[in-house]
Order: C-alpha cells, then sequence, then structure tokens
C-alpha cells in the first residue's frame, strides 16, 4: 500500500501561485499513477489534474488548463501541482490520490490510496 501525503497549502491571494506536494510512503510512487482532486464546500469533489506514473502523460481539467502543471519526481516519492494564476474559485481542500493503475486516471472511483488533503485559500 501507500500512503499520500500532501502538504503545501495556505492562502494566497488571487493572481498568486503555490506548489503542493504530494509524499508517498509504503511505496515506491513509481508503481502509482497519481491525481490531484480538489473539493470546495457544498460541492462534490471534483478531479483537476492526473499524471502517469512516469510522468510521460498528463492530462487536466478545463478550469485549470494552462495555469496548473502536475509532475512528478520518482527519485523522491513525490508528485507535485505547480498552481499559478490562482483565482477565488480555486479555493478548496486538495486531495492527493494514488493507483497502480496503467496510463492517466481522471475518475476518482478508480483511486485506491487518498492523502488527508490540504487546504487552499485564494482572497480576491
Amino acid at each position: 500500500q501507500v500512503q499520500p501525503v500532501e502538504s503545501g497549502g495556505g492562502l494566497v491571494q488571487a493572481g498568486g501561485s503555490l506548489r503542493l506536494s504530494c509524499a508517498a510512503s509504503g511505496r515506491t510512487v513509481s508503481s502509482y499513477a497519481m491525481g490531484w482532486f480538489r473539493q470546495a464546500p457544498g460541492k462534490e469533489r471534483e478531479f483537476v489534474a492526473a499524471i502517469s506514473r512516469s510522468g510521460g502523460s498528463t492530462s487536466y481539467a478545463d478550469s485549470v488548463k494552462g495555469r496548473f502543471t502536475i509532475s512528478r519526481d520518482n527519485t523522491k516519492n513525490t508528485a507535485y501541482l505547480q498552481m499559478n494564476s490562482l483565482k477565488p474559485e480555486d479555493t478548496a481542500v486538495y486531495y492527493c490520490a494514488a493507483d497502480r493503475g496503467l496510463g492517466v486516471i481522471t475518475i476518482k472511483e478508480n483511486y485506491d490510496y487518498w492523502g488527508q488533503g490540504t487546504q487552499v485559500t485564494v482572497s480576491s
């Protein structure tokens, strides 16, 4: 099993940047596809970005395309989400997820392992 642990959330003004990290303990992260999801108050958890085991393939939600970048460093057992040009509507708890599936996984129900989440708040 792998246990994702998120960090890097915080409060930022609109237009600012944050980088979230997801450290995976328990297993070598290169064996897992990784994804980022977010959940705002009163809303369902939604897909943000995903990356394949090798990092060679990525996918983004339309709402973050061009502003967010997902990456991974398998030597450090860590995945990242670089968030630029943040907007108030990006405010949410951001979750990292991992799964042994192949390719890029964009469906939250297909992920087996989840972190506890990190709060991102964007002020206007």
